[in-house]
């Protein structure tokens, strides 16, 4: 099964990265979910939460203050402003 390979760095940090079985971001236009075999997108990331299915193990939850994403040939890059893992999901992984 196809999988996305996800990276997340902010402005200063990295924040994770893994493969996943979904990603889903609001952008400019809102919400957009993502899955393996996506069409190539480049859009500006909204202020909120990405949530990211990682192939294996509990949802992830990135705090996010903005900035921009891409997604090509099953490769998901998120450059935001600001970002860190939500410590209400991290302490449950």
């Amino acid at each position: 099964m196809a999988e996305l390979e996800v990276e997340i760095v902010a402005a200063d940090h990295f924040v994770w990265s893994g493969g996943a079985k979904m990603l889903k971001a609001r952008t400019a236009d809102g919400e957009i979910g993502i899955l393996p075999g996506h069409t190539p997108v480049l859009a500006i990331l909204h202020e909120g939460n990405i949530e990211i299915q990682p192939v294996s193990g509990d949802r992830i939850v990135v705090e996010a203050d903005g900035g921009f994403f891409s997604v090509d040939s099953n490769r998901v890059v998120i450059v935001a402003d600001n970002a860190h893992i939500s410590e209400s999901v991290a302490g449950t992984r």
